[in-house]
């Protein structure tokens, strides 16, 4: 929203990047509907019924390949947006998740800007405190706690 010189709020322009979310969410939403399938069922019969009309000739065959190309090239760029805004909301969830316990490590909070060698040594930390914490159970005691990290 904008807010104008006399204190209303205006709608803000869409941008080009506005429009193609809005359009990738509602793609989203009905090509993974099941009326969607059903469609898609329906033109693969209608497709395939109708062979013999074309002789099962190339033009026949040509149109579905170039419709399902076209679906197919077309989806992986929705799917990847929709991957991607998916991804960086989780991502926004799970900071907010560890800014807000007590005692978790903020460092968490851009462990995917770090290197992967860095990364590792986090894994391979956190894999010896679940080491450790079924060797607990083993013995009879509560795997439960926030034990310290140093990482160096």
């Amino acid at each position: 929203m904008i807010i104008s010189p006399t204190g209303q709020t205006a709608p803000r322009l869409l941008t080009f990047l506005d429009r193609f979310d809005r359009a990738a969410k509602q793609t989203e939403h009905l090509t993974g509907h099941p009326v969607a399938f059903a469609a898609a069922v329906c033109f693969i019969a209608i497709w395939a019924m109708t062979a013999p009309l074309f002789h099962f000739g190339e033009m026949w065959q040509f149109t579905f390949s170039a419709v399902t190309s076209i679906v197919t090239f077309l989806m992986v760029f929705l799917i990847q947006n929709t991957q991607g805004r998916t991804r960086a909301a989780l991502q926004l969830k799970l900071d907010e998740l560890i800014r807000s316990t007590s005692g978790a490590h903020n460092v968490m909070l851009t462990l995917e800007d770090m290197s992967l060698e860095e990364i590792e040594q986090f894994r391979a930390h956190y894999e010896k405190l679940a080491r450790t914490a079924r060797e607990k159970l083993r013995r009879g005691q509560p795997d439960t706690g926030t034990p310290a990290i140093t990482i160096g």
